[in-house]
């Protein structure tokens, strides 16, 4: 099955931040070391691609993506017993990308970043997997894509 990301899914992902429940960057770095970070400015940028503002353009976790693009990302909702794992090959944006990014993450990340000196991340996907809660009997809803 190809990677189109549901309405669903997009509500999760856009809706993690504000929903408390920011999503979880996995990068790997020169070194082979790995790090993660939240990026409060996850956001679906295309039915097969994640955006990401990272204000701090210097940082170790874009020097680990200029290093080794692969990443994954990791969204929770315990309540709603909500868990997706995404995984996919990040690029620095450029020009009108790079804009979208921005434009597109939350308020509160674009208030912070003002002058707009971050970078924006698109990540293009090639795995999703999950569960997208519980069905009306209780069983779980999953959900697993991979690039064709």
């Amino acid at each position: 099955m190809a990677i189109a990301l549901s309405d669903e899914v997009v509500e999760h992902v856009n809706g993690a931040t504000v929903g408390g429940n920011p999503m979880l960057l996995a990068v790997v770095d020169a070194q082979g070391k790995p790090r993660l970070s939240f990026r409060g400015s996850t956001q679906v940028f295309s039915p097969d691609q994640l955006g990401v503002w990272a204000r701090n353009a210097e940082g170790a976790t874009m020097e680990a993506i200029r290093a080794n693009p692969h990443v994954a990302l990791m969204f929770r909702n315990g309540p709603k017993r909500v868990f997706l794992q995404f995984a996919g090959r990040a690029r620095i944006a450029e020009g009108v990308e790079r804009d979208k990014v921005f434009d597109n993450a939350p308020e509160f990340e674009r208030n912070a970043d003002p002058e707009k000196k971050g970078v924006g991340i698109v990540i293009d996907l090639d795995s999703v997997e999950g569960i997208l809660g519980l069905d009306a009997d209780g069983n779980r809803r999953g959900v697993r894509m991979t690039r064709g």
